[in-house]
């Protein structure tokens, strides 16, 4: 079958923009033809090292594509995904999907807003786009990389041809903080911990709860309620500063847990949190009546090495957010792979070119958002069950 050709568009210029472009790259199942970016701020030195063009309005880079990747700060992810869908484009939206970041005002304060008032924002946000998307011919396609790391991929094989029954997930991503200086602030970032990098583990959980559902009675299985705790350890008066942890957060939280039950009684147990030293942890572990499994995303051991001095891989990137490269380390031979980004864009260009189903589309997306922003609730009301909307 000869390869369809698909125009693309990146909005934004930051740290995602890049990994979209490097993951555009290796897509091999659709002739990819990436018109040009258009941002806020960085768009011309973006585009000049790639060799694309430079849009200055959003609506002129419509003009030209098929689908753009929503690569900007989150707090943007609706307006530019709407657009697009009016448009009848497809929107790649990376995560979050969209939340509440304030009423507008620049001394707004994240910790001390109403987690009432930010859960019902954040539906109506989801809503609004739910139903540009119904009017589109294009689609929401949720750019959660878990979803697509091979190691829950063959977790999904499991499922589908065993018929396990998950009992209870177990996941976490952690590291020493954020790239984006953004981040520090809620009206930036619609949360703290809970929501940029619990929502990964998280949507992975109810991915695989999904899958489980349809492959045994054909009917997703869906969270029902949360229960979580929230809390800013490096904002503490005691927090002892060595410099080796992100502290410069002005009203989000660094540490979370997530309790989540689903509408079959199961469980899954998710923490998130800014604190941790020695690189990128993520993984998942799925008990089920059948089998176990630990997926371990990063770090892995794929590959280990020992650098008895740090000079010597001055030049070799090891993995992410690594603190030292002396030493034992475990370097990722491709950690992009290992994460899922390439099996994720591709997945998507397929989708716009020869209509693939979509793993990660609105509806497994609509569903993060409404389990964290429960959450939220169930922390500020000191963990009390909060029941989790279906949209």
């Amino acid at each position: 079958m000869e390869k369809k050709t698909v125009r693309t568009g990146i909005v934004g210029a930051g740290f995602s923009a890049s990994f979209h472009f490097e993951a555009i790259k290796k897509v091999y199942g659709t002739n990819v033809e990436v018109k040009g970016v258009q941002a806020l701020e960085g768009a011309q030195d973006y585009a000049q090292p790639r060799g694309i063009a430079v849009y200055d309005t959003l609506e002129k880079l419509l003009d030209d594509v098929d689908i753009v990747h929503c690569c900007t700060t989150a707090s943007s992810h609706e307006p530019v995904a709407i657009a697009a869908l009016e448009r009848d484009k497809f929107v790649i939206v990376e995560k979050p999907l969209t939340g509440y970041f304030g009423d507008g005002s620049e001394d707004f304060n994240g910790e001390q807003c109403s987690k009432e008032v930010a859960l019902e924002s954040a539906l109506a946000s989801v809503t609004r786009m739910l139903e540009a998307e119904k009017k589109s011919r294009g689609r929401i396609l949720y750019a959660e990389n878990w979803v697509y790391a091979p190691s829950i991929q063959k977790e999904r094989e499991i499922l589908e041809k065993t018929g396990a029954q998950i009992l209870w997930i177990h996941g976490e991503e952690a590291h020493s903080g954020s790239h984006a200086r953004t981040y520090a602030y809620w009206k930036y970032s619609g949360g703290g911990v809970m929501i940029s990098k619990g929502c990964h583990p998280l949507t992975a959980a109810l991915y695989l709860k999904r899958v489980e559902g349809k492959a045994r009675d054909g009917k997703p299985i869906r969270p029902k309620a949360v229960t979580a705790r929230t809390h800013a350890l490096t904002r503490m008066e005691n927090f002892r500063d060595e410099g080796h942890i992100r502290s410069d957060y002005f009203d989000i939280d660094d540490f979370s847990v997530i309790h989540v039950v689903f509408d079959d009684g199961t469980i899954a147990t998710i923490f998130a949190s800014d604190i941790i030293l020695g690189g990128i942890h993520n993984w998942l572990e799925v008990a089920a009546n059948n089998h176990r499994v630990i997926c371990n995303i990063n770090p892995n051991t794929a590959m280990q090495a020992y650098n008895p001095l740090e000079a010597n891989f001055k030049d070799i990137y090891v993995v992410e957010k690594t603190g030292t490269k002396q030493g034992w380390s475990t370097p990722s031979p491709d950690e992009d792979w290992f994460t899922g980004y390439p099996q994720e864009i591709e997945a998507f260009y397929r989708t716009v070119a020869y209509g693939d189903p979509v793993e990660s589309g609105s509806s497994l997306a609509a569903d993060c958002i409404a389990t964290i922003y429960s959450a939220y609730v169930s922390a500020e009301r000191s963990g009390t069950e909060v029941a989790v909307q279906a949209l």
